[in-house]
């Protein structure tokens, strides 16, 4: 994912017995969670193996994966005229799949967002190859095992079973498996599909498990998350511009001091406090996980005015920092244009991740009048696209517990909102309702998205896959 998936869960309260349930269960501690019949879980590793072996890095696209996953739902039955494999004509490597399984028409269709994509990997950072799925010790190694191709391979799987079922749900179900997710989507992918076509993709509901998040620490399965928002992304350029000169002639304009110095007061500034409903939640939830000063602080939070001294300590650490308010952050800086001579020009990017509700242009003032110099001018780099908040609702929340609890009892269902942004932004930004839900299982101290060994658990694929099934029949029995 283009974003960094972090966990900062947003809580929403489901009621006391909702908050108990964080007490794990001990009488089904020892307990097996069900899995799917082993026809379904060998397809889905067989699906899993092929989809990893085949590089979709941004270089080389995802046309041979969606070309697969369209193979694989034609051969169990799926209508040609159900299966539509779309590629933008000037990226012909970019391969969109749309699938559809058809229901009795009770309600707009459900849509499942899929990408295909991933991050580069190279062989000699990892202890495998990446791109070969090497099962070691319980876990499943390769490249796109927790972003997103697990997830995929799960979808299409419960997919196929449910067309094998004979299964016809109330909303027709439509799983788009996409492109360019990592690349930011717009091009090619999911924004490409509602631009170019959204009679295939309209829905009334959007489900992402690419946004979703289930959490273990201490090997105890502590929540399945849902995501109901996230963060704005937008980045301004700051350029200083000067006549330069030799460098044995040095003026109070050099452009690097003058944007130094702006940065400088960036880095100590705090943008306001701005509780949403949705993270206002998030504490009042959170304190209840918590103890000593940190519930104390968490609870302060619901309550107006905001205590000073709690705001201080909860914006001392970044996880509940994001929470409280937008940040914007000097990412990239560069100047000069050789050694002895005067700068005539200094340029720094500077990324915010903007709370939903917050205007950019007001971000924007916020920026100049903290940098506090005319000659630092500030321009918008990658605009915002406007992403509200999914609401809560109780149905959504209500389908992800009881798909939960049915297979992990003693799991909470926490709502959540991200600090980075994912392929949810789009339908949310249309006016579609989206939530990101994942039932992976991932170590919050041990998480590699990106990074080096990404991995997932055998076990926690084979459950993964029936969570996948109970929920999707969830979601389309309404």
């Amino acid at each position: 994912m283009s974003r960094i998936k972090l966990a900062a869960a947003v809580f929403v309260a489901l009621g006391a017995a909702g908050i108990a349930a964080l007490s794990f269960d001990r009488a089904n501690a020892g307990a097996s969670p069900p899995v799917p019949p082993a026809a379904t879980r060998a397809l889905a590793r067989d699906v899993l193996q092929h989809l990893i072996a085949i590089n979709s890095t941004h270089a080389h696209g995802s046309s041979a994966a969606a070309q697969y996953v369209a193979d694989q739902l034609r051969a169990a039955g799926f209508p040609d005229s159900d299966v539509l494999l779309l590629t933008p004509s000037e990226h012909l490597t970019k391969g969109n799949v749309i699938a559809r399984l058809h229901g009795r028409g009770g309600a707009k269709p459900l849509l499942y967002l899929c990408h295909l994509d991933v991050v580069e990997a190279r062989r000699e950072d990892w202890s495998f190859d990446p791109f070969v799925l090497t099962e070691r010790d319980g876990w499943l190694y390769g490249r796109g095992t927790s972003d997103m191709k697990g997830q995929d391979a799960a979808v299409l799987a419960t997919l196929i079973r449910l067309k094998k079922e004979g299964y016809v749900p109330d909303r027709d179900i439509i799983v788009a498996f996409t492109a360019d997710e990592e690349a930011g989507g717009d091009a090619n992918g999911v924004k490409w599909l509602f631009d170019e076509h959204r009679d295939l993709v309209d829905a009334g509901l959007v489900v992402n498990p690419d946004g979703g998040e289930a959490a273990i620490k201490s090997a105890r399965k502590l929540y399945v998350a849902v995501q109901t928002s996230e963060k704005m992304f937008l980045t301004f350029g700051l350029e200083v511009t000067d006549k330069g000169g030799h460098s044995s002639r040095p003026t109070a304009s050099n452009p690097i001091y003058r944007l130094s110095r702006g940065l400088d007061r960036l880095s100590g500034f705090a943008f306001p406090v701005h509780l949403t409903e949705t993270t206002k939640l998030y504490f009042a939830g959170r304190a209840d996980l918590s103890s000593g000063q940190t519930k104390a602080d968490m609870q302060a939070m619901s309550r107006t005015p905001l205590n000073d001294g709690a705001v201080q300590r909860l914006s001392g650490d970044v996880e509940t920092n994001i929470i409280l308010r937008t940040t914007c952050v000097a990412t990239m800086i560069e100047g000069g244009h050789a050694e002895n001579a005067l700068p005539q020009r200094a340029r720094a990017t500077v990324q915010c991740r903007v709370i939903p509700g917050e205007s950019p242009d007001e971000v924007q003032r916020t920026l100049e009048g903290v940098l506090k110099d005319p000659e630092i001018k500030i321009f918008v780099m990658t605009a915002a696209i406007p992403s509200p908040d999914s609401v809560p609702a109780p149905a959504i929340l209500g389908a992800v517990r009881r798909a939960t609890q049915s297979i992990w009892p003693g799991v909470m269902v926490l709502a959540q909102m991200s600090a980075g942004a994912d392929d949810s932004i789009y339908p949310r930004s249309l006016g579609i309702p989206a939530y990101g839900i994942d039932g992976i299982f991932l170590d919050l101290d041990d998480e590699r998205w990106h990074g080096r060994d990404e991995r997932i658990g055998v076990r926690e694929f084979d459950e993964e896959l029936e969570f996948s099934y109970r929920l999707m029949k969830e979601l389309s029995a309404r």
